[in-house]
């Protein structure tokens, strides 16, 4: 019984911290307009 009770309590926090970040919504942000410089390496 102890073992259903605290499965109950962790899902009940696990939702309440989904629901908080859910709330809080993306962060406001936006991609660079810049390409990103990568190399390749040289074949031998």
């Amino acid at each position: 019984m102890r073992a259903l009770v605290a499965a109950a309590i962790g899902l009940a926090a696990a939702l309440a911290v989904v629901f908080a970040l859910a709330a809080m919504g993306s962060p406001s942000g936006s991609t660079s307009p810049k390409p990103l410089l990568t190399t390749v390496p040289g074949h031998p």
